[in-house]
């Protein structure tokens, strides 16, 4: 099991699950989420163990501050864990989405890069980590109403995809996870069928034992996975009419 584990958006959802996991089973965590009150329960909980960072992915400057501060302290980490991420309905046709296409690529895509790029050089030195980039199903195929979620993990998954064989034969690995509908608030209000839903905490378990295997690419739920790749290689023509008139998530300004 790693020892020091770098975990963003880690205030709820998929991100505290996996916070826990780790914490339970003995590992130092670094947390980084935009929600101070939420990291602070997190840390009266595992006092000595939870180095809270209240800090938004966004913003390169305050990763780095959180990067230094946490390898300073608890020494450079084992796994990297980039889980931030926002999930909202959006439409081309209404100029307002604009910004809010603007903040979930920002956050989902770059938010990445930035969790990632204050460890890669360490890591290389060392040749040991594991970067893991959480990504998910709806990336690949463009679901409607979700343009901008399923634009910025289509990207998420290239650029994770980059990012391994850019590091192949260094000793760092890459690990690519796609959940599928997983029990969490950003889930909380789809208006839709959700199948094979997994709690956090389960969905968590699963991530970490990929996680620890080094798998390059996952599904979790494994069903989902093939509920994906029938969606991928549907025809056009196909794929149009079936989701054409598919339940959307509702818009919403982040």
């Amino acid at each position: 099991m790693p020892q020091r584990v770098v975990i963003s958006g880690a205030s709820s959802g998929i991100g505290l699950a996996l916070a826990r996991h780790y914490l339970e089973r003995g590992a130092i965590v670094a947390a980084f989420a935009r929600r101070g009150e939420l990291l602070q329960s997190l840390g009266a909980e595992f006092a000595g163990r939870v180095y809270c960072y209240q800090l938004d992915v966004r913003d390169a400057p305050a990763v780095q501050n959180a990067a230094d501060d946490f390898i300073t302290r608890a020494g450079g980490p084992d796994v990297v864990i980039a889980n931030a991420g926002v999930s909202v309905g959006t439409l081309t046709e209404y100029a307002e989405d604009i910004d809010a296409f603007q903040q979930v690529l920002d956050i989902n895509v770059l938010g990445m890069v930035k969790t990632f790029q204050p460890f890669v050089a360490a890591m290389r030195e060392t040749r040991q980590g594991v970067l893991v980039g959480i990504a998910s199903v709806a990336g690949f195929r463009g679901l409607p109403g979700a343009s901008a979620y399923s634009a910025s993990k289509a990207a998420a998954i290239s650029y994770l995809e980059s990012l391994r064989v850019e590091l192949r034969d260094s000793g760092v690995k890459v690990v690519t996870i796609c959940p599928g509908y997983i029990r969490t608030p950003m889930t909380a209000n789809n208006p839709y069928a959700m199948p094979f839903m997994l709690d956090a905490g389960e969905a968590a378990r699963r991530m970490a034992y990929a996680i620890e295997r080094g798998t390059a690419f996952t599904v979790i739920p494994w069903q989902m996975g093939l509920v994906g790749r029938v969606l991928k290689f549907l025809p056009r023509w196909m794929y149009d009419r079936l989701l054409a008139k598919a339940p959307r998530k509702p818009r919403k300004y982040i």
